[in-house]
């Protein structure tokens, strides 16, 4: 499944920003969808993962370095992700990309991901 994030940008310390995640192919309603970071020279990293409304109810995950501020949430009326970011620190700087496994529950499955996209940059700096 093919799915395309935007959003990204520049922001201050203590900003927010919200990225967006869609399919122009699939309806999405009834997959796990989650986002992934890679800042230059560090793995990438699982950030964020809510489930398919056919899976757990959209239960939701979060990592450790982003609970409390991020927030993840679907609009299925629009086949739209998002994940809201707040209080951004410079840590969070990434490229950050939304994928699917094809499954209905989160976690997301890297090894079963088909398509990466091209990912959006969220660049946090003063």
């Amino acid at each position: 499944v093919q799915l395309q994030a935007s959003g990204g940008g520049l922001v201050q310390p203590g900003g927010s920003l919200r990225l967006s995640c869609t399919s122009s192919e699939h309806t999405l309603d009834r997959y796990e969808i989650g986002w992934f970071r890679q800042a230059p020279g560090k793995e990438r990293e699982a950030v964020a993962c809510i489930s398919g409304s056919t899976g757990d109810g959209n239960a939701y995950y979060y990592a450790d370095s982003v609970e409390g501020r991020f927030i993840i949430s679907r609009d299925n009326s629009n086949n739209m992700i998002y994940l809201q970011m707040n209080s951004l620190k410079a840590e969070d700087t990434a490229v950050y990309y939304c994928v699917t496994d094809g499954g209905r529950n989160c976690p997301v499955i890297e090894r079963y991901i088909e398509r990466w996209g091209q990912g959006t940059q969220v660049t946090v700096s003063s």
